[in-house]
């Protein structure tokens, strides 16, 4: 009938117009999608950034401190919520350590809305596991800065370093040669092929990044390990996650060379010359942090900032029995 020939008609038309909307909306579909693999869409906010790795941070401390349960906080060194301001934002820092056999000398968290989270984890003499560093801060509107390094317990010249990655020897430096090299040595057993290709993986997995690293000073050069890590990158959700991984991983990494008795103190090793050891590289470390913190915060907030993150640095700590 000629009605049904209408319908039958009505309906090859609407098939055709599906086909044709279909197309369009894959072509349409297909160049946004290529836009978004051209190049990192920003789409998260620095508050968002902060927050999200301070939501990690805290699950890292909490795991922490449920495998290190002597780790107690120091109210006097700690900031609460609205008691310091950096930069016009809050600022807070969860400040702890372990004396005795958990033998953890300083841990500090720090916070500041928008800005920065960081963790820093200077070990006892009673130890020789690298201490951590870890942070991210937000650098003008649209750019994070990740830094991330395992510092060795010993100095090994590391400076020094030639471009064919050999070090000087005894022709240039003497008896004190073998000294920075078995120091080297000693760190090698935690800088070791899985910390590397974890190092590796974690800077293929940002987008847009480059490595960071304008003037380093003389306490730079003194205090970072051989697999310092400092990179640059857009503020975009992948790299926010990525960061977010890379900060919990190098937790996991620390944690199980603290819980590792191989690498607790034994009879005889040189605890009082650790100890003046480890004092020294507190201060140097404090200053290249100032260093760090003046260019993001400015001088006043940035030594207000790198003071409450290095904690004290003339405090008598020996931990447990030497």
């Amino acid at each position: 009938s000629s009605c049904n020939s209408t319908k039958m008609e009505t309906a090859r038309m609407l098939f055709q117009f599906a086909i044709v909307l279909s197309g369009v909306v894959s072509s349409s579909a297909f160049t946004v999608s290529r836009t978004i693999r051209g190049s990192p869409v920003l789409g998260a906010t620095a508050s968002d950034a902060i927050s999200t790795l301070e939501v990690s941070q805290a699950t890292s401390i909490n795991s922490i401190v449920s495998k290190i349960p002597d780790l107690q906080p120091k109210p006097d060194f700690t900031w609460t919520s609205g008691a310091v301001d950096i930069d016009g934002k809050s600022a807070t820092l969860d400040a702890r350590d372990a004396p005795g056999p958990a033998n953890i000398a300083w841990f500090s968290a720090v916070c500041v809305d928008s800005k920065l989270s960081s963790l820093t984890i200077f070990n006892g003499p009673l130890t020789d596991c690298p201490h951590l560093v870890s942070r991210c801060a937000v650098v003008g509107d649209d750019q994070l800065q990740f830094t991330q390094d395992f510092r060795p317990r010993a100095y090994g010249a590391y400076e020094m370093k030639k471009p064919d990655g050999s070090y000087p020897g005894p022709d240039v430096l003497g008896r004190k040669s073998f000294e920075y090299s078995g120091a080297r040595m000693g760190f090698d057993a935690f800088g070791n092929e899985d910390l590397v290709s974890f190092l590796s993986s974690t800077a293929a997995s940002f987008e847009g990044a480059a490595d960071h690293d304008p003037n380093p000073s003389e306490l730079d050069l003194l205090t970072r390990g051989p697999l310092y890590t400092c990179k640059t990158m857009p503020l975009t959700e992948s790299n926010v996650a990525a960061v977010v991984a890379a900060r919990e991983k190098a937790v996991d990494f620390w944690l199980s060379w603290v819980l590792d008795d191989q690498n607790q103190h034994k009879p005889g090793a040189p605890v009082n010359t650790q100890y003046v050891y480890d004092s020294k590289y507190k201060q140097n470390a404090f200053g290249s942090l100032f260093d760090e913190y003046t260019q993001i915060f400015g001088s006043e907030e940035g030594k207000t900032l790198a003071m409450g993150e290095s904690g004290p640095l003339d405090e008598g700590y020996v931990g447990g029995g030497s």
